[in-house]
Protein backbone atom coordinates (compact mmCIF):
# COMPACT_ATOMS: atom_id res chain seq x y z
CA UNK A 1 0.00 0.00 0.00
CA UNK A 2 1.55 3.30 -1.20
CA UNK A 3 1.01 6.76 0.35
CA UNK A 4 1.09 9.86 -1.85
CA UNK A 5 2.43 12.43 0.59
CA UNK A 6 2.73 15.32 -1.91
CA UNK A 7 -1.00 15.64 -2.72
CA UNK A 8 -2.63 14.42 0.50
CA UNK A 9 -3.71 16.64 3.41
CA UNK A 10 -2.35 15.80 6.88
CA UNK A 11 -5.57 14.19 8.16
CA UNK A 12 -5.71 11.90 5.13
CA UNK A 13 -2.09 10.93 5.64
CA UNK A 14 -2.81 10.01 9.24
CA UNK A 15 -5.78 7.88 8.21
CA UNK A 16 -3.71 6.11 5.57
CA UNK A 17 -0.92 5.47 8.08
CA UNK A 18 -3.45 4.15 10.61
CA UNK A 19 -4.86 1.81 7.96
CA UNK A 20 -1.39 0.53 7.13
CA UNK A 21 -0.55 -0.05 10.81
CA UNK A 22 -3.85 -1.85 11.33
CA UNK A 23 -3.22 -3.99 8.24
CA UNK A 24 0.29 -4.93 9.37
CA UNK A 25 -0.90 -5.67 12.91
CA UNK A 26 -3.59 -8.01 11.62
CA UNK A 27 -1.04 -9.79 9.45
CA UNK A 28 1.37 -10.23 12.35
CA UNK A 29 -1.39 -11.37 14.68
CA UNK A 30 -2.61 -13.88 12.11
CA UNK A 31 0.88 -15.26 11.59
CA UNK A 32 1.43 -15.37 15.33
CA UNK A 33 -1.75 -17.37 15.87
CA UNK A 34 -0.71 -19.82 13.18
CA UNK A 35 2.73 -20.23 14.71
CA UNK A 36 1.33 -20.72 18.23
CA UNK A 37 -1.26 -23.14 16.91
CA UNK A 38 1.37 -25.07 14.97
CA UNK A 39 3.69 -25.12 17.99
CA UNK A 40 0.89 -26.31 20.29
CA UNK A 41 -0.15 -29.05 17.88
CA UNK A 42 3.45 -30.10 17.40
CA UNK A 43 4.10 -30.35 21.15
CA UNK A 44 0.83 -32.17 21.71
CA UNK A 45 1.56 -34.67 18.95
CA UNK A 46 5.08 -35.21 20.30
CA UNK A 47 3.76 -35.89 23.80
CA UNK A 48 1.11 -38.28 22.54
CA UNK A 49 3.67 -40.11 20.42
CA UNK A 50 6.05 -40.46 23.36
CA UNK A 51 3.23 -41.81 25.53
CA UNK A 52 2.37 -44.38 22.87
CA UNK A 53 6.00 -45.53 22.64
CA UNK A 54 6.58 -46.12 26.36
CA UNK A 55 7.52 -49.69 27.16
CA UNK A 56 5.21 -51.23 29.75
CA UNK A 57 5.86 -54.03 32.24
CA UNK A 58 2.61 -55.76 33.07
CA UNK A 59 3.00 -57.43 36.47
CA UNK A 60 0.20 -59.90 37.22
CA UNK A 61 0.26 -61.32 40.75
CA UNK A 62 -1.20 -64.38 42.40
CA UNK A 63 -0.99 -65.76 45.94
CA UNK A 64 -3.25 -68.52 47.32
CA UNK A 65 -4.15 -66.38 50.36
CA UNK A 66 -4.60 -63.07 48.55
CA UNK A 67 -8.36 -62.95 49.14
CA UNK A 68 -7.99 -62.91 52.93
CA UNK A 69 -4.69 -61.04 53.24
CA UNK A 70 -3.96 -57.44 52.35
CA UNK A 71 -0.74 -58.20 50.49
CA UNK A 72 -1.42 -55.72 47.69
CA UNK A 73 -2.67 -52.76 49.72
CA UNK A 74 0.31 -50.58 48.75
CA UNK A 75 0.30 -51.43 45.03
CA UNK A 76 -1.31 -49.14 42.41
CA UNK A 77 -3.56 -51.83 40.98
CA UNK A 78 -5.16 -51.19 37.62
CA UNK A 79 -3.25 -48.00 36.84
CA UNK A 80 -0.08 -47.44 34.87
CA UNK A 81 2.76 -45.69 36.68
CA UNK A 82 5.78 -44.14 35.01
CA UNK A 83 9.20 -45.24 36.21
CA UNK A 84 12.60 -43.77 35.37
CA UNK A 85 14.69 -46.18 33.32
CA UNK A 86 17.88 -45.25 35.20
CA UNK A 87 16.45 -46.44 38.53
CA UNK A 88 16.03 -50.14 39.36
CA UNK A 89 12.45 -51.17 39.97
CA UNK A 90 12.53 -52.99 43.33
CA UNK A 91 9.74 -55.10 44.77
CA UNK A 92 9.75 -56.12 48.42
CA UNK A 93 8.54 -55.34 51.93
CA UNK A 94 10.59 -52.22 52.66
CA UNK A 95 8.70 -49.01 51.87
CA UNK A 96 11.91 -46.98 51.68
CA UNK A 97 14.09 -49.34 49.64
CA UNK A 98 11.42 -50.53 47.20
CA UNK A 99 9.36 -48.62 44.66
CA UNK A 100 6.53 -51.15 45.06
CA UNK A 101 5.68 -52.91 48.31
CA UNK A 102 4.12 -56.25 49.26
CA UNK A 103 2.56 -56.18 52.72
CA UNK A 104 3.67 -59.68 53.61
CA UNK A 105 6.04 -60.44 56.52
CA UNK A 106 7.32 -63.51 54.68
CA UNK A 107 8.57 -61.37 51.79
CA UNK A 108 12.12 -60.04 52.06
CA UNK A 109 12.78 -56.34 52.56
CA UNK A 110 14.14 -56.34 49.02
CA UNK A 111 12.83 -59.35 47.13
CA UNK A 112 13.71 -58.69 43.49
CA UNK A 113 14.61 -55.92 41.07
CA UNK A 114 14.13 -55.15 37.40
CA UNK A 115 16.78 -53.19 35.48
CA UNK A 116 16.08 -51.50 32.15
CA UNK A 117 18.72 -51.39 29.42
CA UNK A 118 19.16 -50.83 25.68
CA UNK A 119 21.10 -52.83 23.14
CA UNK A 120 23.55 -50.64 21.16
CA UNK A 121 22.02 -49.22 17.97
CA UNK A 122 18.54 -50.24 19.12
CA UNK A 123 15.76 -48.12 20.61
CA UNK A 124 14.01 -51.10 22.19
CA UNK A 125 14.01 -51.22 26.00
CA UNK A 126 14.78 -54.60 27.58
CA UNK A 127 15.07 -55.76 31.19
CA UNK A 128 17.06 -57.98 33.48
CA UNK A 129 15.80 -59.43 36.76
CA UNK A 130 17.85 -59.94 39.93
CA UNK A 131 17.11 -61.92 43.08
CA UNK A 132 17.76 -59.64 46.06
CA UNK A 133 16.65 -62.07 48.76
CA UNK A 134 18.91 -64.31 50.85
CA UNK A 135 15.91 -66.25 52.11
CA UNK A 136 15.41 -68.46 49.08
CA UNK A 137 15.68 -68.94 45.38
CA UNK A 138 13.63 -67.18 42.75
CA UNK A 139 12.58 -68.90 39.52
CA UNK A 140 12.14 -67.29 36.12
CA UNK A 141 10.39 -69.75 33.81
CA UNK A 142 12.69 -72.79 34.03
CA UNK A 143 15.71 -70.99 35.52
CA UNK A 144 16.49 -70.61 39.24
CA UNK A 145 18.28 -67.53 40.55
CA UNK A 146 20.22 -67.52 43.79
CA UNK A 147 21.00 -64.48 45.90
CA UNK A 148 22.14 -61.54 43.69
CA UNK A 149 22.07 -63.69 40.56
CA UNK A 150 20.73 -61.93 37.50
CA UNK A 151 19.41 -62.85 34.05
CA UNK A 152 17.68 -61.33 31.03
CA UNK A 153 13.92 -61.09 31.43
CA UNK A 154 11.98 -62.72 28.56
CA UNK A 155 9.11 -60.85 26.97
CA UNK A 156 6.79 -63.20 28.86
CA UNK A 157 8.00 -64.72 32.10
CA UNK A 158 6.58 -66.64 35.04
CA UNK A 159 8.33 -65.62 38.25
CA UNK A 160 7.94 -67.61 41.46
CA UNK A 161 9.15 -67.18 45.02
CA UNK A 162 7.52 -68.67 48.10
CA UNK A 163 3.85 -69.09 47.24
CA UNK A 164 3.80 -66.15 44.85
CA UNK A 165 3.35 -66.56 41.13
CA UNK A 166 3.94 -63.43 39.06
CA UNK A 167 3.35 -63.28 35.33
CA UNK A 168 5.42 -60.59 33.59
CA UNK A 169 4.52 -59.38 30.11
CA UNK A 170 6.60 -56.74 28.35
CA UNK A 171 4.85 -54.39 25.94
CA UNK A 172 7.45 -53.12 23.54
CA UNK A 173 8.19 -49.40 23.18
CA UNK A 174 10.91 -47.06 21.96
CA UNK A 175 11.13 -44.36 24.64
CA UNK A 176 14.51 -44.43 26.38
CA UNK A 177 14.10 -42.31 29.50
CA UNK A 178 11.01 -43.89 31.08
CA UNK A 179 8.82 -46.95 31.07
CA UNK A 180 5.46 -47.81 32.59
CA UNK A 181 4.44 -50.39 35.19
CA UNK A 182 0.97 -51.87 35.57
CA UNK A 183 -0.05 -54.20 38.41
CA UNK A 184 -2.95 -56.63 38.23
CA UNK A 185 -4.24 -59.38 40.54
CA UNK A 186 -4.99 -62.76 38.95
CA UNK A 187 -7.84 -64.94 40.17
CA UNK A 188 -6.02 -68.18 39.38
CA UNK A 189 -2.37 -69.27 39.30
CA UNK A 190 -0.84 -68.26 35.96
CA UNK A 191 1.09 -71.55 35.91
CA UNK A 192 -2.17 -73.28 35.00
CA UNK A 193 -2.52 -71.33 31.80
CA UNK A 194 1.05 -70.78 30.65
CA UNK A 195 3.37 -73.34 29.03
CA UNK A 196 6.33 -71.88 30.92
CA UNK A 197 5.65 -73.87 34.09
CA UNK A 198 8.69 -75.21 35.84
CA UNK A 199 8.95 -78.66 37.30
CA UNK A 200 6.52 -79.06 40.24
CA UNK A 201 9.18 -80.66 42.44
CA UNK A 202 11.42 -77.63 41.92
CA UNK A 203 8.65 -75.26 43.01
CA UNK A 204 7.78 -77.39 46.02
CA UNK A 205 11.40 -77.05 47.08
CA UNK A 206 11.18 -73.26 46.66
CA UNK A 207 8.10 -73.13 48.88
CA UNK A 208 9.73 -75.38 51.45
CA UNK A 209 12.71 -73.06 51.69
CA UNK A 210 10.42 -70.29 52.93
CA UNK A 211 8.46 -72.54 55.30
CA UNK A 212 11.54 -73.27 57.44
CA UNK A 213 13.82 -70.93 59.31
CA UNK A 214 16.31 -69.86 56.70
CA UNK A 215 19.23 -67.55 57.52
CA UNK A 216 17.89 -64.02 57.50
CA UNK A 217 19.22 -61.28 55.31
CA UNK A 218 22.06 -59.28 56.80
CA UNK A 219 19.80 -56.25 57.33
CA UNK A 220 16.95 -58.30 58.82
CA UNK A 221 18.73 -59.91 61.77
CA UNK A 222 16.32 -58.28 64.23
CA UNK A 223 13.19 -59.14 62.27
CA UNK A 224 11.15 -61.95 63.91
CA UNK A 225 10.70 -64.29 60.98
Amino acid sequence: MKINESNSPPDVLEQQQDHILLFLSCKLLSCGHKQVRFFTMNVSQTMETEEDLLTCLQIKLYHPQQTCKGFYGRLPLGTRRRHTADDPLRLGRDTEACAYVLLDPRVSRKQLAFYAYHIPQSSEMLFTIQNLSQRGKLSVNTSALGYLERMDLPDKALIRFGEYEILIIRESGEAKANFEVEFEVLAAPPSRETPMSTDSNMMNNFSAELSVRNPLESDEMNYPY
